[in-house]
């Protein structure tokens, strides 16, 4: 397949206007004029723009399908993936909550499964992003206080290893590690270990990244804020490069306005998430049991019955539609979408960007930014 006359990003994420060729679910040739013969399937996309699928690292749910079910199996994970592929998302990172040992099992299971499947009809599962039960009490959030636990290496090592590996992501509050233990030293041997629902101030979160830590999970979001006497664990991933943190813009959980200024601060350091729960892709309703809490939507956000902001309902096309309109360039939005999440969980040499050799995970969008089709 050949696409011609199209605006794509390249793999710099600078705009071109050119010919793109696929074969196999793989890119084979980008350039400015790429021939063909009479036989080649050929679809001239003058007055469209290509960019890579988009990632969404951070997801715990979509159209009525709940990752955090203890019952939860392959198929739903389908019926979430066919969701998010509609919606521009190739790839995700399905997420756990703050739950049951034996539910954060059933929920490993159902991904492992779907991911040995192979199936093209919904988004590829890069691999789990485990949040929780590692993390504070008193940063908890939506989570569930009666399953938090102590950090614990061996635990976590159980689930990695039991689960062949495919844990790409693990939380923790780093304040909450006994002295002397190495949990982060020894998982972030094996993935990615985020600082997430942390009360951990500016020291605490510095020194946990000399560690390893090397993420942060939805910044600003149950976590220990930025002040001027007090940087917090904000402003310690405001200072250190080598951390990536995660926004959620979907208009609730972060004001525009500190949106703007944290890509001025972090620019490609940023992985713009959904932290999307089972109500995304379903019209406002009725209440809904999600992590063992009764949670409904309200105005375009998911909440406790004590008000308590639980997940958003956007999907990542959503969010790219909302930093345009908040004035973040289409080409920071989209690198912060794709290439910066692909980086975060290691797969950035298979996903990602528009380049020769990594797979045709290509979304097709209009003048207004609307999804015209989706290649995976």
């Amino acid at each position: 397949m050949i696409f011609i006359n199209i605006n794509y990003l390249d793999d710099d994420f600078k705009m071109q206007k050119g010919d793109i060729e696929i074969d196999g679910g793989i890119i084979k040739r980008v350039g400015e004029k790429i021939p063909y013969l009479d036989s080649d399937l050929v679809i001239d996309c003058e007055g469209y723009t290509m960019i890579p699928g988009l990632i969404d690292i951070h997801t715990h749910g979509g159209a009525g399908v709940d990752l955090s079910d203890p019952e939860v199996t392959k198929e739903e994970v389908k019926v979430m993936a066919k969701y998010l592929l509609s919606h521009g998302v190739t790839s995700f990172c399905p997420t756990t909550m703050t739950v049951s040992e034996e539910n954060i099992r059933a929920t490993l299971q159902a991904v492992k499964e779907y991911m040995d499947e192979n199936s093209d009809e919904g988004a590829s599962a890069l691999g789990i992003n485990m949040e929780g039960p590692f993390i504070s009490k008193s940063k908890k959030g939506a989570q569930n206080e009666s399953f938090v636990k102590v950090p614990d290496i061996e635990l976590f090592e159980k689930l990695y290893n039991d689960y062949g590996g495919i844990i790409k992501l693990v939380d923790i509050a780093p304040e909450e590690v006994k002295d002397g233990d190495d949990f982060i030293e020894r998982a972030s041997k094996l993935c990615t270990v985020s600082i997430a629902h942390t009360a951990a101030n500016y020291e605490i979160a510095k020194e946990s990244f000399d560690k390893g830590i090397t993420h942060a999970t939805h910044l600003y979001n149950a976590m220990s804020g930025y002040t001027h006497r007090a940087p917090g664990v904000v402003g310690a991933v405001f200072d250190d490069e080598r951390v990536r943190g995660e926004l959620i813009c979907d208009g609730h959980h972060i004001d525009p306005a500190v949106v703007r200024t944290t890509f001025k601060i972090m620019g490609d350091r940023i992985c713009v998430i959904s932290d999307a729960l089972l109500f995304a892709g379903i019209p406002e309703g009725e209440s809904r049991v999600f992590g063992g809490q009764e949670t409904s939507v309200k105005g375009g956000v998911a909440v406790l019955n004590d008000g308590t902001i639980a997940g958003s309902v956007a999907n990542l096309h959503d969010e790219l539609k909302n930093l345009v309109s908040w004035g973040i360039p289409f080409e920071t939005a989209v690198k912060a979408m794709t290439i910066n999440p692909a980086k975060a969980v290691n797969m950035d040499k298979v996903v990602g960007s528009i380049k020769r050799g990594k797979k045709a995970d290509l979304v097709v969008l209009d003048e207004k930014l609307e999804v015209v089709a989706v290649y995976h």
